[in-house]
């Protein structure tokens, strides 16, 4: 995989979505924190649909510890873990208060020290709540960038570390959205959709199906 071909991919991606979006609900950057610490090993319609109730009642970090770990419970007992996302939800909106004024920081130290706070979720809310060219690799990224070899990588990191050496500047804002969605709707685990991918002339999986 050479930088022209590289580039021709991140255009094509950018000309046929020039603005991409996570596909989380959230209308403030706590909002957009909470619904990632929820995503972990959930799907992101899991998680709307929990939100959707908690965030009228509760969205912000003083009211949900007005809320308590119970009734934070109630809310999100449909989402997988929910036992120990709702302890580190508490735990972290009590950092946020007496730490950063209730604010989220745009830090990824403080990011990372929250609890419930790894390095993916940092680089998610810092990417798109902050705008930073930051790349977060979940399990479809890290599939995409190895299976088209446009950052081919043994574990998470070098495969992130990859994507922001290799992947023009120009485009490294929107990229982690462009590929978690290629990931999530036609460069799919069991059965890659080659057939209708508009990079599949580029791509360099040599076991392309004709879907």
């Amino acid at each position: 995989m050479n930088k022209e071909k590289r580039f021709e991919i991140f255009t094509r991606l950018r000309d046929d979505n020039p603005h991409p979006q996570t596909e989380l609900h959230y209308s403030s950057t706590f909002e957009l924190l909470i619904a990632v610490l929820l995503s972990a090993q959930s799907t992101d319609k899991g998680v709307n649909k929990a939100t959707a109730l908690l965030y009228p009642v509760a969205n912000t970090p003083e009211a949900i510890l007005t809320l308590g770990l119970d009734g934070l419970k109630h809310y999100i007992k449909t989402i997988g873990l929910y036992n120990a996302k709702a302890g580190n939800i508490i735990k972290t909106c009590k950092l946020l208060i007496d730490l950063h004024g209730g604010e989220v920081p745009d830090d990824q130290q403080a990011l990372e020290a929250l609890p419930g706070v790894g390095r993916k979720t940092a680089n998610v809310v810092r990417n798109t709540a902050f705008g930073h060219p930051v790349m977060a690799v979940d399990t479809h990224i890290f599939r995409v960038a190895n299976r088209t070899k446009i950052a081919p990588g043994k574990n998470v990191l070098e495969v992130e570390k990859k994507l922001v050496k290799l992947i023009p500047k120009e485009f490294m804002v929107d990229a982690h959205h462009w590929l978690i969605l290629l990931g999530r709707y036609t460069c799919i685990a069991r059965k890659p959709r080659c057939g209708s991918c508009l990079i599949e002339d580029l791509c360099e999986f040599k076991q392309k199906t004709q879907d």
